[in-house]
């Protein structure tokens, strides 16, 4: 099977769909068409940009390369999930915090993969490790938001309860341990409701693609296990970690909720 070339015609024809929406919107006085075709146009100005990096980069197959666009894509999925919950840590914990994690969970779970499952040569080539990175980052920064924001969001909801236990003698790491449970649960659950759905009820992305690429049915399902597994195990890996270092920066060594340490 060969793979299907699109033309700039084929693109223009599909953006009528664009149109369409934009339509809808002033018939219906919904207000949306500006931001729908605002966003449109900046999808397309984003990926063709990334289009061109990417094939200089895949061109020149270089590990200074490779890693600079890693480590920009992590900064960026960095930014967005420190940016996210309603509440903010002092000192710009939010940004330290979502900088580790991210940068832990992807890079864990894309070098097994690397290492193990794909095993390119050489290992670090950008055309596998840059798209493996691009989707893992995905499942990370929204398991991490959602975990910081469960975790951040629910100790200033819950403070009561989380002070009364500490008053009766409660260690800190058992007042606070259900809303961490709750945080890091609410993370993985994306994750898990993907992995349900996939095959059943919906093709994944990913698999579509290759699909429409030409490769062979049974070849895209191997690569979507894989890539799910690696998901999954990297949205464990960020909801856990944002969760345990958010609590970390709100407490001390005397076992005190320090709420102090947010902004007002």
């Amino acid at each position: 099977m060969n793979a299907i070339h699109l033309g700039p015609w084929d693109l223009l024809a599909a953006a009528l769909l664009i149109l369409l929406d934009a339509a809808l919107s002033l018939a219906l006085r919904l207000g949306v068409h500006r931001q729908i075709l605002v966003a449109a146009v900046r999808m397309v100005v984003q990926l063709a940009i990334v289009g061109m990096v990417l094939r200089a980069v895949f061109a020149s197959a270089s590990a200074g390369a490779t890693a600079a666009v890693i480590l920009f894509m992590i900064a960026a999925a960095a930014r967005e999930v420190a940016t996210r919950p309603k509440q903010r840590l002092k000192r710009h914990m939010n940004y330290q915090i979502s900088a580790a994690v991210v940068a832990c969970a992807g890079f864990a779970t894309v070098l097994l993969a690397l290492t193990t499952a794909v095993r390119p040569d050489p290992w670090y080539a950008p055309r596998y490790a840059i798209p493996l990175m691009g989707i893992v980052l995905g499942s990370v920064l929204n398991a991490a938001s959602l975990a910081l924001d469960g975790v951040l969001d629910g100790v200033v909801r819950e403070r009561g309860r989380i002070e009364a236990r500490l008053a009766l003698g409660t260690p800190f790491r058992e007042a606070i341990g259900p809303l961490v449970r709750n945080a890091t649960r609410r993370g993985m659950i994306p994750v898990a409701n993907q992995m349900s759905a996939a095959g059943i009820i919906t093709l994944p992305g990913i698999m579509t693609g290759q699909l429409l690429a030409g490769m062979d049915p049974m070849e895209a399902v191997k690569y979507q296990i894989l890539l799910m597994f690696l998901l999954a195990g990297a949205s464990g890996l960020a909801s856990v970690g944002a969760a345990l270092l958010a609590v970390r920066a709100l407490s001390d060594e005397r076992q005190r909720l320090r709420l102090d340490r947010l902004r007002a």
